[in-house]
């Protein structure tokens, strides 16, 4: 299985931090944002990573990457995103390095309390498709939101004005390889971006999505100055990627 991280776009919500610099290079407590996510999958044995990053910071991943053997990752790449094309679009960067293998998306502004090392198990047990974590939050029109039918996923809502539930889709998915070839057939939303949520609506029509629950808590670092700064007081309280 491959790690992919999701490491562009302008920080626009975090300016004037991120004029200069890419919010993923910004410190969260004692350590670079982009760490955090490449420690999320070493722990949990994925250690084949690529990171796709845009604007001018590019340079800057590798300079304080290297190869990555420093973090425990044994096979480090990037590559570029050229605009905001959306979240799909970056995903597709994917292809030549992931194959035809399955792998873990997570944006690089997501910070969890614990750790993906059973969502992983249970996504190399299943027979194909995807899976998303899931946690209450109390602004679900914020973020996309998955409706619930018992226990069963019915739809996700991008940003919904009226949320069907409180409960978020955090920024780890897990796909397998068609996700390349189901991205190929996505539509372009109004803002002229390729919408993950339309990847796991995709998925969730051909009945093969699953989700988890997240236990522990999880900060979206890149959605205001507030939620950075929150970020950083949790990291500092409760630590990271803890694995028990």
């Amino acid at each position: 299985m491959k790690g992919v991280i999701l490491a562009g776009g302008t920080g626009s919500r975090l300016d004037p931090i991120t004029r200069v610099i890419n919010k993923q290079l910004l410190p969260v407590y004692d350590k670079p944002m982009i760490y955090y996510p490449i420690e999320a999958l070493v722990n949990a044995g994925i250690t084949e990573i690529l990171i796709v990053t845009s604007g001018s910071s590019a340079g800057d991943f590798l300079r304080l990457l290297g190869n990555g053997e420093a973090l425990g990752v044994t096979h480090l790449s990037y590559t570029y995103q050229d605009g905001a094309g959306g979240i799909a679009e970056a995903i597709n960067l994917a292809r030549p390095f992931v194959g035809d293998e399955r792998m873990v998306v997570i944006l690089g502004d997501n910070i969890i309390g614990g750790n993906i090392v059973e969502a992983v198990r249970k996504f190399e047990a299943q027979e194909g498709g995807a899976k998303v974590l899931l946690t209450e939050v109390e602004n679900p029109s914020a973020y996309g939101v998955a409706e619930l039918a018992g226990d069963e996923i019915v739809r996700f809502v991008e940003k919904p004005e009226a949320p069907p539930s409180n409960l978020a889709v955090i920024g780890i998915y897990f796909y397998d390889a068609e996700a390349f070839r189901m991205i190929d057939g996505l539509d372009r939303s109004a803002r002229g971006e390729l919408e993950v949520t339309d990847l796991n609506n995709a998925y969730l029509a051909r009945g093969e999505m699953t989700h988890d629950v997240l236990e522990g808590y999880w900060a979206d670092c890149g959605e205001s100055i507030e939620h950075y700064l929150q970020a950083c007081n949790l990291v500092e309280q409760h630590g990271a990627n803890r694995l028990s």
